[in-house]
Order: C-alpha cells, then sequence, then structure tokens
C-alpha cells in the first residue's frame, strides 16, 4: 500500500492551469481541490501535465537486447515524459502464443521505469493460442522489421470479428509491396518508391471494411490517403512522419517503414496533426546497431524516437505552433481511452502521472544525452522542451532532469485496465 499524497502547484486541468491540491492515494487520485487551509502538500513546480502515454514502441526484449531492452527503454521513456508505454509484439521470436507471451512477460517484469502493456501478434491462424493477457494485437499487413505477415482472409475472420481489444494495423498491402520490391534502394526517395503511398492506400481501403470493434491504423505517412475514410478507423501518427521528409540528409538513420515521404506529403500530415485530425501520436520506437544502418540499401528500417516525442511537441506548443490540447489528446488522453486505461488526465480515479515542464527551457536536441542504447537520432539539432520532473503513479521518478528511483513499473492487462 502507497502512502497517502497530496500534491499541490499548477495543473493543467479541464483546459487551463490552475492551482490546484491533488490527492493521491495508492498511485490513484481521489480528489482535485482548489483551495486547502493548513494541508501539508509536495510542491510541484512548473507547468503540470499529465503524463504521456506511448501506445507504440519496440523495445527489443527479449531477443535483441544489444539493440535495447526494457530497462534502457522505459528509461528513455520517462526522460522525454512518457509514464506508460505499450510494447509491440515483432520480437525476433514473434509473441503469438500464450507460451512466448509467458516467456516475454517473465523477462521484461520489475525491469521497466514505466507501466507498459504487452502486445500479441496474429497472423490469421493462431486465435486460439492468444494470451488473454494481451493489452491488444498487431496486424502486419505486409512485411516489416521481425514480423510475420496476416495469411488469413480480413473480411470472413471471426476471431477478428469478435474480438474485443483494439487491433493495430502495420498498413502497408502485402502485395503492393512485392510489386515494387525489385526497385533498387539507394536513397530514401528510392526507400519511399520501394514502398509507395498507394501500398498505405490499399491497406486502409481493407482495415476500412474490417468489422473489428477497436481498428487502429499505425503510423500513417500520407494523410492523403487516410482522409478518404473519415472515421472508418482510428488514426496514429508519428514525429518522424510529420517533422521529417526524404529530401533531408537523413542517410539510413531516416529509413523507417512506411517510408519517409516528399515534403508536400509531410506538410499535409502535420497540418492535418495540427488540425486535430489524427488520434493517436506514438513513437514507433524502433532501435537498430550501428552496423544495422551503415547504408540505406541494406540497413534495417526503424528510428529511435521514445525519449524525443513528447519533447519535439512541446517545443511546438511552446513556439504556438501546436495547441497543447491537441497534445495531450494524442499524446497521452486518447491512447489511454482506446485501451481502458485510466491515464492521461488528470481527474479523479485517474492515475497518478505527472510530468512538470518549464517551457523556457527549450534547448537543441543533443542526441549524446538520450538513453537508448542507439542514440543517433534524425532529430539532432531539433527544438526539444525536456520535463524537469516524472511522477509515476504518485512517485517521482525524475527529479530536476536526473532519475532517482528504479523499476517502479507496473504490466497493465485488460483485466486490471
Amino acid at each position: 500500500m502507497m502512502e497517502d499524497k497530496i500534491f499541490s502547484g499548477k495543473f493543467y486541468y479541464f483546459g487551463t492551469f490552475q492551482d490546484l491540491f491533488v490527492y493521491v492515494k495508492n498511485g490513484v487520485i481521489t480528489d482535485v481541490r482548489k483551495f486547502e487551509k493548513s494541508v501539508k502538500t509536495e510542491r510541484i513546480e512548473g507547468a503540470i501535465l499529465p503524463g504521456f502515454f506511448d501506445a507504440h514502441v519496440h523495445f527489443r526484449d527479449p531477443g535483441e537486447t544489444d539493440k535495447e531492452d526494457f530497462y534502457t527503454g522505459s528509461m528513455s521513456s520517462v526522460f522525454g515524459g512518457t509514464t506508460t508505454v505499450l510494447d509491440m509484439p515483432n520480437n525476433i521470436i514473434p509473441i503469438r502464443d500464450y507460451n512466448q507471451f509467458d516467456r516475454k512477460k517473465a523477462v521484461v517484469k520489475g525491469r521497466s521505469f514505466t507501466d507498459y502493456g504487452l502486445f500479441s501478434l496474429y497472423d490469421g491462424t493462431n486465435g486460439d493460442v492468444i494470451s488473454k493477457e494481451s493489452i491488444g494485437l498487431k496486424i502486419f499487413m505486409g512485411e516489416s522489421t521481425n514480423s510475420t505477415a496476416f495469411t488469413g482472409d480480413y473480411e470472413h475472420d471471426q476471431f477478428l470479428e469478435k474480438y474485443s481489444r483494439p487491433v493495430v494495423f502495420h498498413g502497408e498491402s502485402a502485395e503492393c509491396l512485392r510489386k515494387n520490391s525489385a526497385r533498387e534502394v539507394k536513397t530514401l526517395i528510392d526507400h519511399d518508391l520501394s514502398r509507395p503511398s498507394s501500398c498505405e492506400m490499399e491497406a486502409l481501403r481493407t482495415i476500412s471494411k474490417l468489422k473489428t470493434s477497436v481498428k487502429i491504423a499505425a503510423h500513417i505517412s500520407d494523410y492523403g490517403n487516410a482522409q478518404s475514410f473519415p472515421e472508418k478507423f482510428f488514426m496514429e501518427v508519428t514525429p518522424h512522419h510529420i517533422l521529417l521528409n526524404e529530401e533531408m540528409q537523413l542517410g539510413a538513420y531516416g529509413k523507417v517503414n512506411p517510408p519517409l515521404r516528399e515534403k508536400a506529403v509531410m506538410e499535409k500530415t502535420r497540418e492535418a496533426y495540427l488540425d486535430g485530425k489524427f488520434d493517436l501520436l506514438s513513437s514507433d520506437h524502433a532501435p537498430h546497431l550501428e552496423k544495422d544502418k551503415e547504408s540505406i540499401q541494406f540497413g534495417k528500417s526503424g528510428i529511435i524516437g521514445v525519449e524525443t516525442r513528447v519533447p519535439l511537441m512541446l517545443a511546438l506548443v511552446h513556439k504556438k505552433i501546436l495547441s497543447l490540447d491537441t497534445l495531450l489528446k494524442t499524446g497521452a488522453s486518447r491512447p489511454a481511452e482506446l485501451f481502458g486505461i485510466k491515464k492521461g488526465k488528470i481527474e479523479k480515479g485517474y492515475s497518478a502521472d505527472f510530468v512538470s515542464v518549464n517551457f523556457s527551457d527549450m534547448e537543441k536536441l543533443n542526441e549524446n544525452r538520450l538513453h537508448s542504447k542507439l542514440t543517433i537520432s534524425p532529430f539532432n539539432g531539433f527544438d526539444v522542451v525536456f520535463p524537469r520532473n516524472v511522477f509515476v503513479r504518485g512517485e517521482k521518478v525524475i527529479s530536476n532532469r536526473e532519475i532517482i528511483e528504479d523499476c517502479l513499473g507496473n504490466m497493465i492487462t485488460p483485466q486490471v485496465a
């Protein structure tokens, strides 16, 4: 049992910053009050926001812990203001049955700074062996890192039709990718052409027809595709698809699936995000070794981003480019809501996850100060605002940008969410 706590400070509460007293018991907010006399509190300095929620990370653990593991990945998360992550199942041995799920669950237990959920991979044949503790399903509609592509009949899949948890789709059509796979890839533009936007469009068309209750189209790279299917699925976007494009000199560190697109497409996708058209902002954090990024042609796809996702957006908020409400909706409250988790808001009954920020702390990103095992970032030199303090379920984990607590993170399952 955690001791009762009372926090005071300037909290973002129902759309405005207010001086409040927030009562916490066992890591959950029990009350929010405006005025208290003679009450001993723990004062939090700065602008206080709810902890952020990243619904799409690849921590590579177990199997490829030379690239990342739950300890380093979750540490990166909290330094970036993210207090909850959902980890994808395309480990080197994919998490496609309850035995592999239980193995992964045991390996990562006690090694996370953040709360976390674990996905299972669905390939169209393994519905009867999916762990009931899975936070959701991931379907790769086309080939990507360590993935087993879906081989079933989407429109007549009874397991998918009845599944009540969220299903996240890597939205690139397998047939379309095969048609374009012979292209030689020596530049990021070539990579774009080898996995063209039309492959995303074909996949989204399929997703739009499915009867699955909660459908999330992951990492949409071209909003022009998504706008053809209004309210047919929930839409996720990443910082790299709204801030980076194929014309930038990023080398293999800009190689990702789906690819970075041309500048005009990036700008249209960014405007759609700024206008509130997307439901989730996720990092799709996907680390690799330096040797895996030596060339674009043979380099593996994936960009690190769990530590930079929120700081990049906070800088846009400070510049008045992005509204704070849009950031909090897509980066905290909406993803938590879709997965049935009481996080992402400073309200009674929600997890006491807090992030405090001084917006005047804006600086240029120095990739050498990041905490992933591979710190080379395509966002190096971008404006960022890192949080000063981070709390997970009422426990301070980051204090004045220094880590002060070890792994307090708990696994979240559908049964306890």
